[in-house]
């Protein structure tokens, strides 16, 4: 059945938020802000060694590192593109719309906890081949394993940052749900190179996720605005001079 991956790991996500959100209400302030912080170098970890993996190469026993004109390339782009149809502005109106609908206008920290959740379960590469995999051969191994991934990170982001988290739920339904719809069309186009390209600027994004939660609103970094780059990265991989 193609699109089983996305509704089991949709329902995992759900399950997570609600097990995270009743646990949270054991747990004192104190270890709420500890659960964070793990939470955050957590996120920022996955993000760097996303990261390093696909932009170091060892040869010959010597390193080296590729991709620099790439992310430069999708990033400067793709920032580009996000601020001027303010990405960012759009998906902050989205987490009002379901504050409200969901009866959670007294709760501060709703939006917050959205965004950081959606951006951390959707962007990478499992979830864009997960999706192909379930789309073509209803191959449902990948999105069964980032169920289980995305249970725990959401538990953990629930128990510390609130309900919104839970609704994160809703921006992989349909971000995966439209790539297993439309995966006959999009498989050709990600070859190697392009699903490398994605995974190491979507890891970079991941990186800016992990700031974002480890400096609490201090330092913030409009992530949203910058997730056309993902779309500039596998461009990138047909421009051979950007590949080095």
């Amino acid at each position: 059945m193609p699109g089983l991956g996305t509704i089991v790991n949709t329902a995992a996500i759900i399950i997570g938020g609600i097990t995270g959100y009743f646990a949270k209400k054991l747990l004192n302030d104190r270890i709420q802000k500890i659960l964070l912080l793990a939470m955050a170098l957590s996120v920022l970890m996955m993000g760097i060694n996303g990261a390093v993996s696909k932009s170091l190469q060892i040869t010959d026993g010597a390193v080296t590192i590729t991709g620099n004109y790439m992310v430069i390339f999708s990033l400067v782009l793709g920032g580009l593109v996000g601020e001027i149809i303010d990405a960012d502005g759009k998906m902050e109106k989205f987490g009002a719309y379901l504050k409200k609908r969901s009866g959670n206008e007294k709760d501060s920290a709703f939006i917050s906890g959205f965004l950081n959740a959606s951006f951390t379960v959707c962007i990478g590469a499992m979830a864009v081949m997960g999706s192909l995999m379930d789309g073509i051969f209803h191959d449902h191994s990948i999105l069964f394993t980032k169920a289980v991934l995305d249970f725990v990170i959401i538990m953990v982001m629930t128990a510390s940052m609130g309900k919104g988290c839970i609704f994160s739920a809703i921006p992989v339904f349909i971000f995966q749900g439209i790539i297993t719809l439309l995966s006959s069309f999009i498989s050709p186009v990600l070859n190697d190179a392009a699903m490398n390209n994605l995974s190491l600027v979507g890891s970079i994004l991941i990186m800016c996720i992990g700031i974002n939660l480890l400096f609490d609103g201090r330092f913030s970094i409009k992530v949203a605005n910058l997730l056309p780059s993902i779309v500039f990265a596998v461009i990138a991989a047909y421009i051979p001079f950007l590949n080095i």
